[in-house]
């Protein structure tokens, strides 16, 4: 009985009994919202007693309040299987060599219907069997180095990536590709261009913000970007996700300037204070801009693969008090990067405590909550305050990137002065001159110029 009605108890329960309907029965409900037609999934574990969830033939999922159901007549059975069979890619001699990297994430998973969640389950080799046009564009080989969420990404994966990621490269390969999981995508990306400097060909990590088993699924078309990507001429570390909400295009964006935007959109991947290195799409790769590294035909590469893990993200809030920053000194944390208010600012309470840290050898870097923008500390009072306490202006360095070069940074020296100069000097754009004029730009939605601007153009 259990396996018949899987996950279902209560009212739902119920309902299923009285007219005899098991899972992964096609069935048609009349209720008193309308008449649905799909497979009765299971429940997961957590999931309330009130609803039949269904799999609509659009691929969507849907609930129907037990209590409004008239009737359910089964009309047949299709199990959803979310396993893709492995199959042998197909090699073309003429074609370059691409190898893709598995962490795993959201573009590598299934659906787990005992908790109802997306779980990575997908093996780099089911990944282009379901993407049979990868085989157009290169000769992929796959390696599954991880298995994780991204949540769960830390040092030791982030070293074993760059070391995979550089081996690669000098045994010839043409591209690198890593699927990852989005939600730390961004952190990945800024400790690999600190850690696998100035590559000779692309790395593009790659993810997908809907799992592989909806419509909506950007995983396909965002793997067959990546790939195009890696066999372009830029040679650096890039994330390679949907540009505008539709499937027209997708863009490239440095590993040090990028962020993850939003929850859910499609489109979360941003570029910070600068504007995307190039727009992808099935017509190939178009810069946007040209002080980006090119390929090159050597196998030479810098693997810097270190990183303290003694480093933290303070982000700075109102009435903040200094038993904090007392707290994390206690614990033996050698770096903190703060997200500061303004141009970097905290309050005056933090400063005893900052000025312990410093004389206890923490170091400390001043960033932006804003993110777009430079920390300007010498403007205020407060700014030159913290300065001459110790605290160290990144520039326009996103938090992130900043806690992530802070890592790699205290990993090679803890000298003041060494550390302060390795930050502060660019390897991968992390600081920029200047912010283009046209990179910040923020459409707020209900004022009259932007309605008549989204109903002229496609986003």
């Amino acid at each position: 009985m259990e396996e018949k009605h899987k996950g279902y108890r209560g009212p739902a329960l119920e309902i299923l009994e009285k007219f005899d309907v098991e899972v992964w029965q096609e069935v048609k409900i009349l209720s008193q919202k309308g008449e649905f037609q799909g497979i009765v999934l299971p429940r997961n574990e957590t999931a309330d007693d009130k609803h039949i969830v269904i799999k609509l033939k659009n691929g969507y999922n849907v609930g129907i309040r037990a209590d409004t159901i008239n009737s359910i007549t089964v009309v047949g059975r299709k199990e959803a299987r979310y396993r893709i069979p492995e199959r042998e890619f197909p090699v073309d001699k003429g074609k370059p060599r691409v190898t893709l990297f598995g962490t795993g994430g959201t573009i590598a998973s299934r659906l787990d219907y005992r908790t109802g969640a997306v779980i990575p389950a997908f093996t780099p080799s089911e990944l282009y069997s379901a993407v049979p046009e990868l085989a157009d564009i290169c000769n992929l080989r796959t390696e599954k180095l991880y298995a994780v969420f991204s949540e769960n990404m830390g040092p030791e994966q982030w070293i074993g990536l760059a070391r995979a990621v550089a081996n690669e490269i000098r045994s010839g390969v043409e591209g690198i590709v890593i699927g990852h999981g989005t939600d730390t995508m961004h952190h990945t990306a800024a400790v690999l261009s600190f850690m696998v400097q100035n590559p000779p060909v692309p790395i593009i990590m790659v993810g997908s913000q809907r799992s592989s088993d909806r419509p909506s699924s950007d995983a396909a078309l965002n793997l067959i970007h990546a790939t195009t990507a890696a066999l372009s001429d830029i040679a650096e570390v890039m994330v390679c996700m949907f540009g505008p909400t539709s499937d027209r295009y997708g863009l490239l964006h440095r590993g040090t300037r990028v962020r993850k935007m939003h929850s859910s959109s499609r489109s979360t991947f941003r570029t910070i204070g600068d504007i995307p290195v190039a727009l992808v799409s099935k017509d190939g790769v178009t810069p946007l801009r040209s002080d980006y590294r090119r390929r090159r035909n050597d196998r030479e590469v810098i693997l810097d693969a270190v990183f303290d893990d003694r480093v933290t993200i303070l982000y700075y809030y109102p009435g903040m008090k200094p038993d904090i920053l007392e707290a994390i000194v206690a614990k033996g944390y050698k770096g903190i990067v703060i997200a500061g208010t303004g141009l970097g600012h905290v309050n005056k309470p933090l400063y005893g405590a900052i000025k312990e840290a410093v004389a206890h050898g923490v170091h400390l870097f001043m960033t932006v909550q804003t993110l777009w923008g430079y920390t300007q500390m010498y403007v205020y009072d407060t700014g030159r305050d913290l300065m001459e306490l110790g605290v160290v202006p990144a520039g326009n360095m996103l938090p992130e990137v900043a806690y992530m070069k802070l890592g790699w940074v205290l990993a090679h020296t803890t000298n003041r002065d060494e550390v302060i100069k390795m930050m502060l000097t660019p390897i991968a754009h992390e600081i920029t001159e200047r912010e283009p004029p046209d990179g910040y730009l923020v459409l707020q939605g209900g004022l009259p110029e932007v309605e008549k601007f989204m109903k002229s153009h496609l986003i």
